[in-house]
C-alpha cells in the first residue's frame, strides 16, 4: 500500500496571549509576508491594522446591491400601478405623486437585495463553502477555538523557506511550530 502523497500547506506557530499574536502578526507584516492569516477564538481589535489589511470592498457591494433592490421596487410599482394598469384608490391620481404608498415596499426590496448581497459576497469573498482546509489537519489547531492564538505562513508565499521561516516563527516567540501538510 501506496503512502499518499502531501503537499506543503506552511508552518503553523501558537502563540499564547492577543498580545504576543498581535506583535508576531506586526513582524511577519513589516517582514513581507503576502500569504498568512491570524487564527484567534474572538476578534482581536486592530488585527487588521497589524496585519497590513485594506478596508474590505463589502460595504460597496452592500450598497450597490441596496441600490439594485430600490430601483427593482420603484420600477416594479410604478410600471405596475401608474403605467401597465392605473388603479385609482379613492380618486387618488395614478402618477408619480403618489410614490408615497410605494415606500414600504421600496424599503423592504432595498434591504433584501442588500442582505442577499452581503451574504453571497461573504461566501465567495471567503472561499466559500469550503468542506476540508488544510489546517484541520493539524494537531493542534483545535485549540484556536478555545484559548490559544495561531499564525500560520503559507507555503506559496514567495520568501516562505522551510528553515528560514520556522527560525523566524520560533524567534517571534511561536511555540509548538508546526509543518502542516495536505493530502494531495
Amino acid at each position: 500500500m501506496s503512502t499518499p502523497l502531501k503537499r506543503v500547506h506552511g508552518y503553523l506557530a501558537e502563540f499564547s496571549s492577543t498580545k504576543d499574536v498581535y506583535h508576531a502578526a506586526e513582524q511577519v507584516r513589516d517582514a513581507g509576508y503576502s500569504s498568512w492569516d491570524v487564527h484567534s477564538p474572538f476578534p482581536v481589535h486592530g488585527m487588521d491594522d497589524a496585519m497590513g489589511l485594506p478596508r474590505s470592498i463589502l460595504p460597496r457591494f452592500v450598497l450597490i446591491g441596496g441600490i439594485i433592490g430600490l430601483t427593482t421596487a420603484f420600477l416594479l410599482e410604478y410600471l405596475t400601478q401608474v403605467v401597465i394598469y392605473p388603479t385609482v384608490v379613492q380618486a387618488k391620481p395614478a402618477n408619480i405623486y403618489t410614490i408615497a404608498a410605494f415606500f414600504p415596499v421600496m424599503f423592504e426590496l432595498t434591504i433584501l437585495f442588500a442582505a442577499f448581497t452581503a451574504l453571497f459576497t461573504c461566501l465567495i469573498m471567503m472561499k466559500l463553502p469550503r468542506l476540508h482546509h488544510p489546517l484541520f489537519n493539524s494537531r493542534n489547531f483545535s485549540k484556536f477555538s478555545d484559548d490559544k492564538f495561531f499564525l500560520c505562513i503559507e507555503a506559496r508565499d514567495p520568501k516562505f523557506s522551510p528553515e528560514k521561516t520556522k527560525a523566524f516563527l520560533a524567534g517571534l516567540g511561536g511555540a509548538n511550530i508546526e509543518l502542516v501538510e495536505d493530502e494531495l
